[in-house]
Formats: structure tokens, C-alpha cells, sequence
């Protein structure tokens, strides 16, 4: 079977989530896979009969245990990002090239005794919340580009 070559792979139908606290801190999860700093917010991939905002509540309450939330705004477009050549092959079974990603700025309405990381597909081993100015030190860095477009888009709410 013939590989598929880095620049036709498609990108995986997405969902992310910005969740935000009270105090405007942006929730982020450090990784479980072993990557030492890599953090993240909260995002996956969107099932075949499922909408993004289904897809986004499922995801969540997959990864963080939450399920107390107050939807604020829908992105006002889909972000793309490509991964590096590096983890072509490794995520995804090697079938996407990147990810094509619903963006949600979510509020957490909940006590944060509700945050619970042991999951039975579990992706996260710590989770902290973050200021904007902070938080794009914190991401991989081919995410970063990303997260610094998606706290540009949702700054009047943080």
C-alpha cells in the first residue's frame, strides 16, 4: 500500500475549546503522552452523525471531566494548522496531515471539584488555568501560531 504524501493528506474534522474560568484564565491541559511541556486546550475530533457543539461537549467532558458550561461564542471561522513532518504517521493512524478545528469560547459554570482528569481514554496528567499572555508559552509550538489567533478573536470576552 502506498503512502500518502504529506501534502494530500486531509485535515481532521475538529472541535476545540477555549474554556475560561471567572477570573478570565484559560484552562489548559499538559499531555499525558509523554511530550514533557505540552500543553494544550482541550480538542478532538468530530464523529460522523455528530454537530460541533455536540462534538464539543462530548469532547470535554471526555478529556476534563466538565460538563457545567455556558457556550459564548462560536468562532467566526475554522482554523487549519498543519502538524510537523515529525508526527505524520504517529497521530491518527498517519491519516491526516492536520487538523480543521470548530473553535468554541466556552465558560466554566461549575466547582472545579467537577475537573477530573482520570478518564477512561485519559489525554491529560495536569491541568492549570492560564492568562492569555501566558498561554501561547505554554503550546507546542506548531500550535502556537493558532492560539495566539484564537485569544486575538476572542479578546473582548477575556
Amino acid at each position: 500500500m502506498r503512502a500518502i504524501p504529506y501534502d494530500e493528506r486531509p485535515y481532521r474534522p475538529c472541535v476545540g475549546i477555549f474554556l475560561i474560568n471567572d477570573a478570565k484564565e484559560i484552562f489548559g491541559g499538559r499531555r499525558i503522552d509523554g511530550r514533557a511541556e505540552a500543553w494544550q486546550m482541550p480538542q478532538g475530533g468530530i464523529d460522523e452523525d455528530e454537530n460541533v457543539i455536540d462534538a464539543m461537549k462530548r469532547e470535554l467532558k471526555e478529556e476534563t471531566g466538565i460538563s457545567s458550561i455556558k457556550i459564548i461564542k462560536q468562532s467566526a471561522f475554522e482554523h487549519i494548522y498543519d502538524l510537523p513532518k515529525n508526527l505524520i504517521g504517529k497521530l491518527w493512524k498517519g491519516k491526516y496531515g492536520g487538523q480543521n478545528q470548530t473553535w468554541f469560547l466556552v465558560q466554566f459554570t461549575g466547582n472545579e471539584k467537577e475537573i477530573n482528569l482520570n478518564q477512561k481514554h485519559a489525554e491529560f496528567k495536569e491541568w492549570k488555568w492560564v492568562s492569555a499572555k501566558k498561554l501561547p508559552d505554554l503550546i507546542v509550538p506548531f500550535k502556537k501560531e493558532l492560539y495566539q489567533k484564537l485569544i486575538i478573536e476572542f479578546k473582548e470576552f477575556i
